[in-house]
């Protein structure tokens, strides 16, 4: 960062302008001035543009500007559970973690976001105590068939269903029938169905025997689970006509016939997550369950086979499916301990890492992280650096390294999966609307705005 700033001009005023010699635009990588009014961008300016007159100036030097990062899969929990995961403590993670906005899922508080009434407390609980911009996803549930168009014009961004057992008794699984009753509702009024995809009876047959082994722990979560599911909601989606998404497809098997039915017209987009992409089934030790999740993490050749569907678009996004608990919850017996991993000030780091290493640009983390996710949920004000949208910023040195300190780390309990891992990529400072509310370590207030469906 250097401290001469440069001349100044009489063009139109701007509140701030930021300034480095790689900002993430859609057009690509390149230098370039940001220049920021009323908490918006004004416009993309030449790297050597004057400052307009009154404007704060800060030049980041090397460092990257990019959108700040869209994360749609977030388990918060709060309220009702808000001992395992909490607006406070989860919003921090995301700005530590250059994610700007996130999109809550609706279960796991209590109660569940499932009717109008639980949405306006789950409001209230979040609405003076987020650093990052919230919204809501609903829950399609199936008794709450007659909920659902009221809770789409309160603002929900869509409706999670399970196919399988959620975890938690109070969100139970849609049956093939419900399915196809609730996707008729939500496609009635064009909204968009985001589901868990594994087959119950695939499940049920498949072997399950409690304890530390991890291989035990993949038999019991097969693919075949993952591809019965996804063909499901293919057949569902192309009858309907109905715009559905697969959550943290871990499944390189479903691949083909995703890209396939996307072919034919099928409106079915796909999401992946930080540790399906970093993670491989080959380095779980035995006992670690902070590595369990649903869908497992699977094996190194699976891996490479969703980094190539992530790469040619078959794989719309990757976003966090961040799901924490207290630690004495993760047991060391795979078969009862609480399945989630937690990754959302991760996400960036553990992304970029991978993806450097197999020849990926910044460029397609910010597609994949950033604007697929702001696209999903229709945030048309975030997502990218683009005149218009809203001033949100991730400052990354993609250079510098991170060893993973769990305790250190923002969410409520010091639990996850990359603990002791090196990373490339450290955060030095996020923006919302033109402020900084995070940087080196240090936090503003809560700034964070509650995001409806427009």
């Amino acid at each position: 960062m250097t401290d001469r700033a440069p001349p100044r001009s009489t063009a139109r005023p701007a509140d701030l302008l930021l300034r480095s010699t790689r900002v993430v635009t859609p057009e690509g990588t390149r230098p370039a001035s940001v220049a920021v009014r009323d908490g918006r961008i004004a416009r993309v300016l030449p790297y050597d543009a004057p400052v307009p007159a009154g404007a704060r100036y800060e030049d980041l030097g090397d460092d990257v500007l990019l959108p700040g990062l869209v994360d749609t899969h977030v388990h918060i929990n709060d309220p009702g559970r808000a001992h395992w995961e909490g607006f406070w403590t989860a919003t921090r993670a995301a700005a530590a973690g250059g994610v700007t906005a996130l999109v809550d899922m609706p279960l796991n508080s209590l109660p569940p976001t499932t009717g109008t009434a639980a949405l306006r407390v789950k409001r209230e609980a979040a609405r003076t105590r987020i650093h990052v911009d919230v919204g809501f996803w609903g829950g399609a549930l199936p008794g709450n068939r007659d909920e659902l168009r009221a809770l789409h014009d309160a603002g929900v961004f869509g409706f999670k269903c399970f196919l399988s057992p959620s975890g938690v008794d109070e969100f139970p699984a849609l049956d093939e029938e419900q399915l196809a009753r609730s996707l008729a509702v939500v496609a009635g009024f064009g909204g968009l169905l985001i589901v868990h995809a594994e087959d119950p009876r695939e499940l049920a047959d498949a072997p399950a025997r409690g304890g530390a082994a991890y291989a035990d722990f993949l038999a019991s979560r097969p693919r075949a689970a993952e591809n019965g599911a996804v063909a499901l909601l293919i057949a569902e989606a192309w009858r309907l006509h109905a715009r559905v998404h697969v959550l943290h497809l871990s499944s390189s098997d479903a691949l083909g016939p995703l890209a396939a039915a996307r072919r034919a017209g099928v409106r079915i987009t796909a999401e992946t997550c930080p540790h399906y992409l970093t993670l491989t089934a080959e380095e779980v030790p035995d006992g670690a369950t902070e590595f369990k999740c649903c869908p497992p993490i699977r094996e190194a050749a699976n891996q490479d086979a969703l980094w190539r569907a992530l790469a040619d678009g078959t794989v719309d996004c990757v976003v966090s499916d961040h799901s924490p608990s207290p630690a004495e919850l993760k047991t060391a017996d795979f078969a009862t301990a609480w399945g989630g991993i937690s990754s959302l000030q991760l996400g960036l780091p553990a992304i970029w890492t991978a993806a450097r290493a197999r020849g990926h640009t910044l460029d397609d983390l910010a597609r994949w992280m950033a604007g697929a996710p702001a696209r999903l949920a229709g945030l048309g004000r975030k997502g990218v650096i683009a005149a218009g949208r809203d001033a949100d910023f991730a400052v990354l040195d993609p250079d510098a390294t991170l060893t993973v300190d769990a305790s250190a780390l923002q969410h409520r309990h010091p639990v996850t999966a990359y603990a002791g891992r090196t990373l490339h990529g450290v955060v030095r400072s996020t923006w919302l609307r033109g402020q900084r509310i995070y940087a080196d370590g240090e936090f503003t207030e809560p700034r964070g705005r509650l995001l409806s469906r427009s």
